[in-house]
């Protein structure tokens, strides 16, 4: 057995973790005779991904209507959940601009909002008490919306399919066609696969769909993305890091009238993170946590942290007399302005949204950046495609786009304040105060981290707090919460060390929020329908990778 412990007794997740499997993901072959042709293909219908397909569209309809010479382009959008929005989950907070860019004609009321942010809340909470702190200025949210993604997600599908694009639900891509440095499209999974890999009832082979420009936006981890970046040896100044939010959608008698984010407690002082509490509408209200899967304990449990903080007056009186609907989970890419890769145009090829790690930890926003980046995709494909082939020189104009303007001023002034929290919440806090105040001057150049898997964590016991079903819930509640409905059958989608001890199983299982991992009779025990697409397991412990279309969760108001 590998030795994944130091010399201190403390795990390192990185030396049992099995490598990234990049061949898995490239195929350099000619797509199938019967492939699905595209001219551009949005591989993944998230906003990212949709953002980009209806101004793509927008773009070729107008030069249509100009005389221009380019005719129509068949854009796809290539989604794995069997509905779009169903794989979307998110706080949400939403800036409103890429609405107004994409849809001038239409009034905000008309945009796929729960509401306008009327007032908002920072608190540091003790076990039973709290103080209010000023928010800072990245976490104010004036003019901004609260907002179901599925429901976002769901309306722009609507958008876009008005516009003639064709939407591909219910097929994950799982690698990637390439024809030396170009990519020219992908292949998705098959189905109907048994338990051993080979086709059962209900068998469906893969289908490749070729594209003159694939843009990758399938969200935080997405393998294809990693792929093409190591195969292509691309690097970025700082790994990437990230974390795991966990949220519950509550019907209840009386929802906040403002938008509420917690630091402190239950957390400990050694891991970055906190909960919000957003008002969804008359009777519904949006509660969470996100903690940076930079922890140090083996025994931290995000999904138990959520229960436990349920329990402090602050949340306890809100959800007296409620019901929990809905519950998800979804790994957040954290590493900011350093972790972003200095390239994300090749041949053939954009990165956009989560996959590009295009999030603002500091203002806890996203989903505008995913939205803007499509955009600039969608503009940049269209300019290289108007005026000749998609090189990777006719596609780099993508890099201007991203890395000047608004978004790229607001991660590099913020550059820092993520990270400053390495050495603990309260030093910090101190750094990252001084970031705000300066402009990301302070504190100073770029401070160096490691990946996520590679930080020690001590071996801990965890002490879970007990579930009663109605307003605490273990895992496999939460799971059957989520609308999971993966076939019992389907093969394992994870790849496991080849030895896996005590300790690590251990932080396996705290790990994942969906009790996929148990520690049985002969070891580690695997259990991958229960697997709802965090992907926090992709960071730490065992490879995630695509499974069939239509499985994994069904969310429908995340």
């Amino acid at each position: 057995m590998k030795q994944i412990k130091d010399a201190e007794g403390r795990i390192i997740p990185l030396r049992a973790q099995p490598g990234f499997p990049k061949d898995r993901f490239i195929l350099r072959e000619a797509p199938d005779e019967e492939a699905v042709p595209m001219d551009v293909l949005f591989v993944g219908g998230g906003p990212a991904g949709l953002a980009g397909a209806i101004e793509l569209a927008r773009l070729v309809r107008r030069d249509a209507e100009s005389g221009g010479d380019l005719g129509d382009l068949e854009i796809g959008v290539l989604e794995k959940a069997p509905s779009l929005g169903e794989h979307c989950l998110s706080g949400a907070v939403i800036n409103p601009s890429p609405f107004r860019e994409l849809f001038p004609d239409l009034a905000p009321d008309a945009y796929p909002f729960r509401g306008e942010v009327a007032g908002e809340r920072v608190l540091m909470l003790t076990r039973n008490g709290q103080r209010r702190l000023p928010a800072p200025p990245p976490m104010r949210n004036h003019g901004n919306h609260v907002a179901s993604l599925c429901e976002v997600v769901a309306w722009l599908g609507e958008r876009a399919e008005e516009l003639g694009v064709n939407v591909f639900t219910g097929f994950p891509a799982d690698a990637l066609l390439m024809d030396g440095e170009a990519v020219t499209g992908v292949r998705t999974t098959p189905a109907g696969l048994n338990r051993d890999g080979n086709p059962g009832s209900g068998f469906m082979p893969a289908t490749d769909l070729t594209s003159r420009v694939t843009v990758l936006t399938e969200g935080c981890r997405g393998p294809l993305t990693t792929a093409w970046l190591q195969e292509s040896g691309i690097k970025s100044e700082n790994p990437q890091i990230y974390a795991l939010g966990v949220k519950e959608l509550w019907q209840v008698p009386k929802p906040p009238g403002e938008v509420i984010h917690t630091l402190g407690w239950p957390l400990p002082s050694d891991a970055f993170g906190g909960t919000w509490i957003y008002p969804m509408g008359e009777d519904l209200v949006s509660i969470g946590i996100v903690v940076g899967l930079d922890y140090r304990q083996t025994g931290l449990d995000v999904h138990d942290l959520l229960q436990t903080v349920k329990g402090h007056p602050l949340f306890r009186g809100l959800l007296e007399g409620g019901e929990m609907v809905e519950w998800g989970a979804k790994t957040i890419p954290e590493g900011g302005w350093w972790s972003i890769p200095e390239r994300l145009s090749g041949a053939g090829l954009l990165v956009a949204g989560d996959a590009a790690g295009l999030v603002d930890v500091p203002s806890l926003k996203g989903v505008h950046y995913a939205m803007w980046s499509g955009i600039h995709a969608a503009r940049s494909a269209f300019e290289a495609l108007k005026t000749g082939e998609p090189t990777a020189e006719a596609l780099a104009g993508y890099e201007e786009r991203i890395r000047t303007g608004e978004m790229a001023r607001e991660l590099y002034r913020r550059r820092n304040m993520r990270l400053s929290f390495k050495g603990g919440f309260w030093s910090g806090a101190v750094k990252s105060a001084l970031a705000v105040a300066s402009g990301g001057r302070v504190p100073g150049g770029r401070i160096e981290v490691e990946e996520d898997a590679a930080e020690p964590r001590t071996v801990t016991e965890s002490d879970p707090p007990s579930t009663d079903g109605r307003y605490t819930f273990s895992k496999v509640d939460a799971v059957f919460r989520s609308g999971n409905a993966t076939r019992d059958d389907i093969p394992s989608h994870l790849i496991a060390p080849d030895e896996v001890s005590r300790d690590l199983a251990d932080l396996y299982e705290h790990m994942c929020p969906a009790g996929v991992y148990e520690w049985g009779e002969e070891g580690l025990v695997i259990n991958a329908p229960n697997c709802i697409d965090c992907r926090a397991t992709d960071v730490l412990g065992p490879r995630w990778t695509p499974r069939e279309g239509g499985s994994g969760p069904s969310y429908k108001r995340m």
